[in-house]
């Protein structure tokens, strides 16, 4: 099973889209600067803030290349006040 995950830093006021099939690793590795290059490497505090289950590594791709494509901080905080929202965005692009 894969994961579509938003995370957040406070210090740096953004979000970050990606996805993984083990989300505490990935959060690990953004908070380390693991990724050298990577806009999450400038941050150490990036926190948890949307988890969403995937059938699998293509359907988190699609996910993440939709909300990506938006580049709206308010179509992200919308995905988590708005569950039905969220819920047709993923089974649209499964």
């Amino acid at each position: 099973m894969h994961t579509l995950y938003i995370i957040f830093s406070n210090s740096l006021n953004r979000y970050y889209v990606g996805e993984t099939s083990d989300f505490e690793s990935r959060l690990y590795q953004h908070n380390t600067g693991h990724f050298k290059n990577s806009s999450t490497s400038i941050a150490q505090d990036w926190e948890e803030y949307l988890l969403v289950s995937c059938l699998d590594r293509g359907h988190a791709r699609r996910l993440e290349s939709v909300i990506k494509r938006q580049k709206s901080r308010v179509f992200i905080e919308s995905l988590k006040s708005d569950p039905e929202k969220l819920r047709s965005i993923r089974d649209r692009f499964k």
